[in-house]
């Protein structure tokens, strides 16, 4: 992890085409504006752990979906 130290209105640079500049700060906050191709998806960290969850949830069957009966023999087939 790089962590750097920068006051309003400097950048700091990610590869060629992405830029980060420092808005502005107050206190424990600081405003950036990101400047990114559209293609790069850009998300706060909490929506994209959120993000992450809901996939997880859908991808995973429901209990009611998983049908072991399927498995079974039935009657007469043994």
């Amino acid at each position: 992890m790089l962590v750097l130290t920068r006051k309003p209105r400097q950048q700091i640079m990610i590869g060629d085409n992405i830029v980060i500049n420092v808005v502005e700060v107050q206190g424990d906050n600081v405003r950036i504006a990101i400047d990114a191709p559209r293609e790069v998806k850009i998300y706060r960290g909490e929506i994209y752990r959120a993000i992450q969850e809901e996939n997880q949830k859908a991808a995973a069957p429901a209990p009611q979906d998983l049908d072991l009966s399927a498995a079974l023999p039935h009657k007469g087939q043994e």
